[in-house]
């Protein structure tokens, strides 16, 4: 098991306290205002708009050529050019089911996109019993999808419009890793029979990788690679270790992130660093044997959303850190690391005043991040002077 958690009450890190950036004052431009300008502890910064008029874009994914693919929660793909336009809908998506937290969510590229074209994204399918999440692949052909299969669908489907995660990466292993939420039944994240608040993984052809640490059991399921999560909804490769990361969800309290381990128990909802919506307790306490401890966990919550490692040149103080999104505190968390050792935290972007959905790394240097609303916008984060 690991060590104990570093524990952040109110923003602030008991192991290290770091100074909330405050936004600076920007001056306009002539022909429109200027993008705002945020002093924080290395950098000055600026946020440009890139995009805008999207319905709760959800996630981002880079094309070779500069442009970008956004997924929209109601159900929508859109292609956001160079010079930030918005395509019409892509064409030949599934049937989404689109309530609550439920839409079109997730978008990966394959490795092999240059020449594959071949993606991948998550989504609320509908179906018998309610909705679950599924994962697909598809050819992207500019306008439409073609070969749309799915690969792999979340089991049971249930009714109800929250907690169905979702994020998709390729781990070290050239393996898809997918993170899901629990569909707000507690206990089913211990239930190994079920794919309610796991981690799976699978080949990226959606077989069941001979390795898998279920596999052969005839209590749980073979895609299983880890289980006791709550609602994952930011997940990521290490840049350097190839390592996957993950955050969650907690109730009232509790936020998680974590690295995915082979056949571990991550504790929910026998084990939580916070508390229920109406304060009463959930589960034994905040540890117990043979379940993980979090490598750092959010009291109270910030209600993570997206996930990044900043590799990029163009802020250079920032590289190596990860980046979390935040959708009830409106800011983006910035986490200063030692390997797996949390150093410190700062606020980030806390007077832009919109719920943060999506962190990326862009293949230019910078940090992009998509906000949370029916006019939602991608922004692009840069080097103030």
């Amino acid at each position: 098991m690991r060590s104990t958690a570093f524990v952040v009450f109110a923003g602030l890190s008991l192991g290290a306290v770091s100074a909330i950036a405050q936004p600076a004052t920007a001056q306009p431009a002539a022909s429109q205002p200027a993008p705002p300008v945020f002093r924080t502890e290395e950098a000055t910064v600026r946020v440009v708009t890139v995009a805008t008029g999207l319905e709760h874009p959800w996630a981002m994914a880079f094309l070779p050529d500069g442009r970008m693919l956004v997924t929209e929660r109601p159900g929508r793909l859109r292609v956001v050019g160079r010079d930030g336009r918005l395509s019409p809908p892509v064409e030949n998506l599934p049937a989404v089911f689109a309530s609550g937290q439920g839409g079109l969510l997730d978008v990966m590229l394959d490795p092999d996109f240059a020449t594959s074209r071949l993606l991948y994204f998550t989504y609320a399918e509908p179906g018998d019993g309610g909705a679950g999440t599924a994962l697909a692949s598809a050819r992207f052909a500019g306008t439409r999808l073609e070969d749309v299969k799915v690969l792999f669908r979340q089991q049971p489907k249930l009714s109800g419009g929250l907690h169905f995660g979702s994020r998709v990466v390729v781990g070290p292993d050239g393996k898809l890793w997918l993170g899901f939420g629990e569909r707000y039944r507690r206990d089913e994240a211990q239930n190994l029979n079920v794919h309610l608040g796991k981690v799976i993984r699978l080949n990226r052809d959606g077989s069941v990788p001979a390795d898998n640490p279920f596999v052969g059991r005839n209590d749980a399921r073979p895609e299983i690679w880890s289980y006791g999560h709550r609602n994952i909804q930011g997940m990521v490769r290490h840049p350097q270790t190839g390592v996957v990361w993950l955050h969650e969800h907690g109730a009232r309290g509790g936020d998680e992130i974590n690295i995915p381990e082979r056949g571990r128990n991550y504790g929910w909802p026998v084990i939580t660093h916070g508390v229920d919506y109406s304060g009463a307790k959930i589960g034994i306490g905040a540890a117990a044997p043979g379940m993980e401890q979090p490598l750092l966990h959010w009291t109270p919550s910030i209600a993570p959303s997206g996930m990044a490692f900043y590799g990029g040149s163009r802020i250079p103080a920032w590289r190596g850190n990860l980046f979390v999104g935040s959708l009830n505190s409106f800011l983006l968390m910035r986490v200063v690391l030692d390997g797996t050792r949390v150093v410190r935290q700062e606020r980030l972007l806390a007077g832009l005043e919109e719920r943060i959905r999506d962190v990326r790394d862009g293949p230019d240097g910078y940090l992009y991040i998509a906000t949370d609303s029916a006019e939602g916008r991608i922004l692009r984060i840069e080097p103030a002077t």
